[in-house]
């Protein structure tokens, strides 16, 4: 009896390490291992008498609880990893079939997705996280952008201080610097003066007089790097005006030693009001051409609301000639008011002043503001476009034009002569 459950320990070790290896079961191993000899020594012993019968099922049953009980802590783990993985692959399976998916997902972000109740709610969940990565990868990526302009800036800063710092390149600045102050200085002595009036501090706000005093800084540059500048005069120039403060900002200590004219006093007052022609656009003559001998008046102002007949009103209480530039001779006008700013009007007087070429003076007008250049001369345009008008009519033209001649005969017979 000894020796049969000695047998029996060996057989059950043998049998049951490996499969308790397999699934994971360290636990009671030598329990289970006795509980099976014992039943084992009671079936023989059972077997003997021939009047008890072994029930297996029972058995069976008893058994598969006990394995069920211990195995339970066990493979609770596994079955969580297995259902992650079989996330993970179907992921991989709609990436594959061309559907928005996210390329890295977390455990929590798997789980909340394998909560999700229905098939269209998880395609919209990797949808909401899809465009939340790419958001991050395009703030990433114009971070980096932003990081290597600021670097390539700052390279190209210090080589252009290093090329400021360079002997020649300050010679060089230095010696354009005193031509163009010599050029101003025999302007101020031989050259042709030019007026801005700036007498328009009260009708501007303040933003448009900064704007003014930008444009005014613009064209004394123009000016004093021209081949023969203008003789610049600041008339009606009042102390301590906001015209001063903002020329202050911006020239700084350069502002007393600036090569022009600056006066409170009128330009009639100083020229003789024969030569002196004041410019605007709201004027009804024509400038032709431009005369060396005249004095060219340019008003000082910036107005966003277009405020139509404020200069031409001034000249005319002044008893001053006024002029506009032939803008609608040479150029087919598009959209837009006629008014030029300071800076423009000083390189069209430049040009003018130097070559008398109209075309190669209006080519800095602002070209949003005209098609093109023209090239017949105006009568015949005109004749075009009533052509045009005619055919664009038709019968309706003639209708009007016998009611015209029934209602107004002696203007018809005039247009006739």
């Amino acid at each position: 009896m000894q020796s049969a459950n000695m047998l029996l320990r060996k057989i059950v070790r043998s049998s049951a390490l490996p499969f308790a290896a397999q699934h994971g079961m360290k636990k009671n191993l030598f329990l289970l291992s006795r509980t099976l000899s014992l039943s084992l020594c009671l079936k023989q012993d059972k077997s003997c008498e021939p009047s008890e019968k072994l029930d297996l099922d029972e058995w069976k049953k008893v058994m598969k609880s006990g394995l069920q009980e211990e195995v339970s802590e066990t493979v609770s783990e596994p079955k969580e990893l297995s259902s992650l993985a079989a996330a993970r692959e179907t992921l991989e399976m709609w990436r594959l079939a061309g559907r928005a998916v996210p390329e890295k997902m977390s455990e929590d972000q798997l789980k909340t997705f394998m909560e999700c109740p229905s098939k269209s709610a998880k395609k919209k969940y990797l949808k909401f996280l899809h465009l939340k990565e790419l958001y991050k990868k395009n703030d990433k990526r114009k971070a980096e952008e932003k990081r290597e302009k600021k670097l390539e800036a700052q390279d190209q800063a210090s080589k252009t201080d290093e090329i400021k710092k360079s002997p020649f390149v300050c010679l060089w600045s230095s010696t354009m610097d005193k031509a163009y102050n010599w050029r101003a200085a025999q302007s101020m002595i031989f050259g042709q003066p030019l007026v801005f009036d700036m007498s328009y501090e009260k009708e501007m706000s303040v933003r448009e007089v900064t704007n003014t005093v930008r444009q005014l800084v613009l064209s004394e540059s123009c000016n004093r790097r021209s081949v023969d500048p203008f003789h610049i005069h600041f008339c009606n120039f009042k102390d301590d005006s906001l015209y001063e403060r903002e020329f202050i900002k911006h020239y700084g200590e350069a502002w007393n030693k600036l090569l022009i004219t600056v006066t409170d006093q009128c330009y009639t007052e100083i020229f003789p009001k024969d030569k002196l022609i004041y410019l605007t656009a709201d004027s009804p003559k024509v400038m032709k051409t431009f005369d060396h001998d005249k004095i060219y008046i340019v008003g000082s102002m910036v107005d966003k609301s277009i405020k139509t007949g404020v200069s031409l009103a001034r000249a005319k209480r002044l008893g001053l000639e006024t002029a506009a530039l032939p803008l609608e001779k040479y150029l087919l006008w598009n959209t837009g008011a006629k008014n030029l700013t300071l800076d423009q009007m000083m390189h069209i007087l430049l040009t003018l002043k130097d070559t008398a070429d109209w075309k190669k003076a209006l080519e800095f007008v602002p070209k949003r503001k005209y098609c093109g250049f023209v090239n017949k001369p105006v009568k015949e345009l005109k004749k075009t476009l009533d052509l045009i008008n005619t055919l664009k009519l038709g019968k309706g033209r003639e209708k009007l034009e016998k009611q015209f001649v029934k209602n107004y005969p002696k203007r018809y017979k005039l247009k006739q002569k």
